[in-house]
């Protein structure tokens, strides 16, 4: 039985959200903010987080982040009233999954927790380490090292990574990033790829890597230009 946290300080939302996910055959732990949601990570760590983002005590925003800097492998749904394009991209950049804007039909949330608890389900890949010069993507642990600095990669991050890797100079459409980032997923939006390749550059250059060696070529998408 998969478990799955529910953090937003609104109380009737809580119990909703949880009656349906408890329908669905999920365990359901609830809190009100992202401080209980915090102390409880260590005694009872869940599956998936549904994740408000405007709270008191620690928003999720905030929650996010903490739990990234830990683990990257949990994965997290935002959900907020603030439903534009920046907060959007701002949750994603943040170590989000995916992101609902309130008000939300229960059936789409249950949808979209089902396919991101799917992904992160999902067996490793048998695929043989990916070497590119001083890059390189170990798939058994999803870190990847440049010049022998290791940076640990989220699952869509390891996946668009390697897509871009696996033909350097290529260019790379937002769309066949977005399939290659999320396989058979419908719900995500393929701006959550501007948010990703913006993560996995920070993560490149913290480790060595020039500025540009995730270059945008606009109106097109992305490559990975190794000689940068």
């Amino acid at each position: 039985m998969k478990h799955i946290a529910v953090v937003d300080d609104e109380s009737a939302l809580r119990e909703n959200l949880s009656y349906a996910l408890e329908k669905e055959g999920y365990r359901v732990s609830s809190y009100a903010n992202g401080l209980e949601a915090w102390k409880a990570y260590y005694t009872d760590p869940p599956d998936l987080y549904v994740l408000d983002i405007i709270m008191p005590r620690m928003d999720g925003l905030e929650f996010c982040r903490r739990l990234r800097e830990k683990d990257y492998k949990t994965p997290i749904v935002f959900l907020s009233s603030k439903d534009g394009e920046l907060d959007k991209i701002t949750g994603l950049e943040s170590g989000g999954d995916d992101y609902i804007g309130k008000p939300f039909s229960v059936k789409e949330l249950i949808a979209r927790v089902k396919a991101v608890l799917r992904r992160a389900g999902e067996e490793k890949p048998a695929e043989p380490v990916i070497k590119k010069g001083k890059l390189l993507i170990n798939p058994e642990n999803y870190k990847a090292s440049w010049d022998g600095n290791e940076f640990v990669l989220t699952l869509s991050e390891y996946r668009l990574l390697s897509e871009l890797a696996c033909s350097p100079g290529v260019v790379k459409t937002r769309a066949e990033l977005y399939s290659a980032a999320y396989p058979g997923d419908r719900y995500i939006n393929e701006r959550a790829v501007d948010s990703h390749i913006k993560r996995l550059r920070k993560k490149l250059e913290k480790a060595g890597a020039g500025k540009n060696i995730l270059a945008t070529v606009y109106g097109l998408g992305y490559m990975l230009e190794l000689d940068s």
